[in-house]
Parts: structure tokens; C-alpha cells; sequence
């Protein structure tokens, strides 16, 4: 039996500071690596940030600041917050590191080399809230202005040269590999989502920017940079030190076991990234887990609400343990989930304090005596 075990978090896109979302990701990925280490697995844990693309580039001309100053102070919130949350990762990947860059450009070469990637000119409507593209079905339109329909976020016209993934390609290829491995996408409304947008057929995706500057640059035509998705889902295998596929990482821990990410970025990770790594002959991971969101109190956490919730804060009222706690019981696994301070104490008085502190007064009690 391999006894071998990868588990990753989303890579946070750090265009603002930690919220509760990226601390239920990340608690529920500890809480999984943790199990299997006790049950005997070699586990390899890791998370990190995502620091490229237009939202970046515009939120550090927004601070005054070179986009890598500051990606290097937010995301240092980030790596704080692991420590914070104690997490037993065993690597903080950032997609501006030297061995992410190696990784993605290399990813690209091999798949410019298959022919699966050409150059011609993009004209759609880009989410830069979401770094995605979306088709005119999936916007709507809000007091004159236009929005993605799955998450409200603003999109604009874009026209420009691009280079295009051949998506369209694998289309077939991608419906029979989810029929082979029934348990890749999970839970199964989630899989059934990914299944029906697939069918509804694949259009070839733009895969790089010439607009900005913020990113990898295309190793063949320096005028582009590479598609941020494309860049940052390549953070699971340039963790593992590729492309050399014959180091111990690469050997031992790809394909991961568990890709644990939020219902909102499903697409990337069950449709493109499995697409990316078939076209380039790499194998697919073996699960893609799509939770789902945390709600403060019954409405999704959007900094235009205003019900932004600071895990740290919470962390700093409460304590770890309970807010780890908390999360782990009271959100249904695979399902929204909501938080307030109310429930949070609620929760704390009943299960904590009565029930094991009970518990444990009783039994220490009786050791005494």
C-alpha cells in the first residue's frame, strides 16, 4: 500500500488580507493532513499564495507600491496566518518564487511544443475581481452595469492578441475521465456541476495577457504574460521541485491525493487544470474537493457587505481550538456554513465548557477520590 499522502489548500490571492473563507480551507486541510499522519502516511501539506495578474498589478498602483513589495507584505499575513491557525504544513508556496517561475514556463513550452496552445486575438468579457473569463450567457446586467452571474462580480469588454489553450479539444477526453474516476470531483453536486458544464461544450481558452505586465512572461514572446490560472494551479506540481520528475517530491507525493479548494473555483480545478496536465501528458490529481462557502451569518463575506470576518480577531476573542472546533462540527462538510459571535459562543458553552468541561471535572474528580 502507498503510504504516501498530498493534500494542498487553494493558493490565497492576497489582493487583501486573510478572512474566514481562506481559514476554513486551510483548518479543514490541517485537520485531514493531521488524520493521516496518525494513520501512519507520509503527508505532504502545503499552501501558499497566488501574486500575479491585473487585480494585483491594479490593488498595488491602488498603495502606491511595486507590485512585488506588495505581494511580499500581504502575502507575509498569509504565511502568519499558518502559523496562526497551526498548521502542520510542510511548504508556504508563492507564485513569484524562482522555482514557481522554472515550473510554468516549462509547463508551457511542452504544451506550445504539442501544438495545444496558438496565437490569435481574444475579444470577451473578463471578471478582474475573478482573473475569468465568461461567456455572454453567464453575465447579467445591474443599473447599467454588467456582472458574472455566479459571482457578481463586475466584468469589462476586453479585445487583444492572446495566445488559446485548445479546450475545445478535450472535451470528450475530459466527460470519459470523469466516468473512469467517479470520485475525482466531489462532493457529487459538485461533479455533477462540472460534468453539465462540460457537455454544454468547451470553447479554447485564452491563456495569456498582453494588456499588463504583472506575471510570468510567455518563454516564446515576451510581449505576454501567462494567464494567471494557468500559472497558479502549476503551484501543485512546482512544489514537488518539476519538472524534475525524478526527484523524491515528484516521485513520492504526484498526483495529489486531495486538492482542497472552495466551491467558487471549481472550474479552474476540475475542468482547465486536468485538461492542462492530460495535454501535457502528466497525470491528473486524484481528487478535487470543492467546499462549500462560509457565510457571515446568512449572506456571503464580500468586502462591498461590509461582513468581512477576521479570523484573527475571532482567534484572539475565542481561542484557536474553539474556532477550529467550531468549524469542524458545526459546518456540514461539503455544504455552506454559516458563523457568528452568537453561534460561536453558543457552541463553546454547550459542547466546551458543559459537556467536556464537565467531563473532565467529573473524571479528575473521581481520580482524586
Amino acid at each position: 500500500m502507498n503510504k504516501n499522502f498530498y493534500i494542498t489548500t487553494p493558493i490565497y490571492y492576497p489582493s487583501a488580507k486573510p478572512h474566514m473563507g481562506h481559514a476554513y480551507s486551510s483548518i479543514v486541510a490541517d485537520f485531514i493532513a493531521r488524520f493521516k499522519k496518525i494513520d501512519g502516511f507520509n503527508v505532504f501539506f502545503l499552501t501558499g499564495t497566488d501574486e500575479h495578474g491585473l487585480k494585483i498589478q491594479r490593488a498595488a498602483e491602488k498603495h502606491n507600491k511595486d507590485p512585488l513589495q506588495f505581494c511580499d507584505e500581504i502575502s507575509k499575513t498569509f504565511k502568519e496566518l499558518s502559523k496562526i491557525l497551526n498548521l502542520s504544513n510542510n511548504d508556504f508556496i508563492r507564485t513569484t518564487e524562482k522555482r514557481h517561475h522554472i515550473s510554468v514556463q516549462n509547463l508551457w513550452t511542452i504544451l506550445e511544443k504539442k501544438g495545444e496552445i496558438y496565437l490569435s486575438k481574444y475579444s470577451g468579457w473578463y471578471s478582474v475581481s475573478d482573473e475569468a473569463y465568461y461567456l455572454e450567457d453567464e453575465i447579467y446586467e445591474k443599473n447599467g452595469v454588467k456582472l458574472a452571474k455566479s459571482s457578481e462580480s463586475t466584468v469589462e469588454w476586453v479585445e487583444e492578441e492572446s495566445y488559446f489553450f485548445k479546450l475545445s479539444k478535450w472535451q470528450d477526453k475530459l466527460l470519459d475521465f470523469y466516468e473512469k474516476n467517479p470520485n475525482f470531483v466531489l462532493p457529487k453536486t459538485r461533479k455533477n456541476e462540472v460534468v453539465s458544464f462540460v457537455k454544454s461544450g468547451l470553447k479554447d481558452l485564452s491563456v495569456s495577457r498582453k494588456s499588463f505586465s504583472w506575471g510570468i512572461q510567455v518563454p516564446t514572446n515576451k510581449d505576454h504574460v501567462i494567464y494567471v490560472w494557468l500559472d497558479a494551479l502549476t503551484n501543485y506540481i512546482s512544489a514537488l521541485n518539476y519538472p524534475d520528475k525524478n526527484n523524491e517530491l515528484y516521485k513520492n507525493y504526484w498526483p495529489a491525493d486531495i486538492h482542497m479548494i472552495g466551491k467558487d473555483i471549481l472550474r479552474f480545478h476540475a475542468v482547465y487544470w486536468p485538461a492542462f496536465l492530460l495535454a501535457a501528458d502528466l497525470e491528473p490529481p486524484k481528487r478535487i474537493y470543492g467546499h462549500g462557502w462560509i457565510l457571515s451569518g446568512d449572506e456571503k463575506m464580500s468586502k462591498s457587505k461590509g461582513n468581512i470576518l477576521d479570523p484573527i480577531e475571532i482567534i484572539n476573542d475565542y481561542g484557536l481550538d474553539p474556532l477550529r472546533y467550531y468549524l469542524l462540527k458545526e459546518v456540514s462538510f461539503g455544504n455552506d456554513g454559516n458563523i457568528s459571535n452568537e453561534k460561536l459562543e453558543n457552541c463553546i458553552n454547550s459542547d466546551l465548557a458543559n459537556n467536556y468541561g464537565n467531563l473532565c471535572q467529573r473524571v479528575i474528580s473521581f481520580c482524586e477520590k
